[in-house]
């Protein structure tokens, strides 16, 4: 029985290491850490070069959204230039003004000099607004029901604390699909408004 709990112990720790090991291969989207209280942060983004796509938030990219925004990466452009994939996707819901989209990072090399046209007419390449961002960090399967409940417990984070967000809220999935879930990195990022203003010594919560 301690050789089979042993032996289980050794291929969770495996498996979490592969997991960290195989999210480190891929350039990942900056940013710096205003404010951290456990799986939430405040972070400040630089602007971000992206290619981009129509897509449906809750399809988790199963309606061809991310398809073609692979074969841009894999060549489908006007160079004919493969481009590293990195981390993470970002996908972002309908709203008033434009579909939903879902963007895969640019990596900081092609950004700076200049990422190449897509041939396809269901791809652009166009910039992600610098700012700052309340995100909050869960594993598991992204489905619409799990991410909704994770922007609920943002947004009450953010009214106990006096803080305003946008709208509209962004998710970000650092994995391929075939990373099981509980080893999965999942965001979801609301915008905070421009005059919001962070303090590093806000008190908690019941403080």
């Amino acid at each position: 029985m301690f050789y089979l709990w042993g032996l289980g112990c050794l291929v969770v720790l495996g498996a979490v290491a592969w997991s960290v090991t195989a999210r480190a291969a891929y350039e990942s989207a900056p940013y710096k850490v205003v404010k951290s209280d456990g799986n939430i942060e405040i972070r400040e983004y630089p602007d971000l070069v992206m290619a981009s796509t129509e897509a449906k938030i809750d399809a988790r990219g199963n309606d061809g959204s991310f398809m073609r925004l692979f074969r841009y990466i894999s060549g489908n452009n006007e160079t004919d230039q493969k481009i590293e994939m990195t981390t993470p996707v970002f996908m972002e819901p309908d709203s008033p003004e434009s579909k939903g989209q879902m963007g895969f990072v640019m990596p900081k090399q092609i950004a700076d000099a200049g990422a190449p046209a897509p041939k396809a007419s269901d791809v652009a390449i166009r910039k992600r607004a610098g700012g700052r961002f309340a995100v909050i960090r869960f594993s598991g399967v992204m489905d619409a029901k799990k991410a909704k409940a994770q922007e609920a417990t943002l947004r009450e984070w953010l009214k106990t604390r006096g803080l305003q967000g946008e709208a509209m809220a962004e998710r970000a999935g650092y994995d391929p699909p075939f990373m099981p879930g509980p080893l999965r990195r999942n965001e979801v990022l609301i915008r905070l408004k421009p005059a919001t203003e962070i303090s590093t010594s806000t008190p908690e919560a019941g403080e």
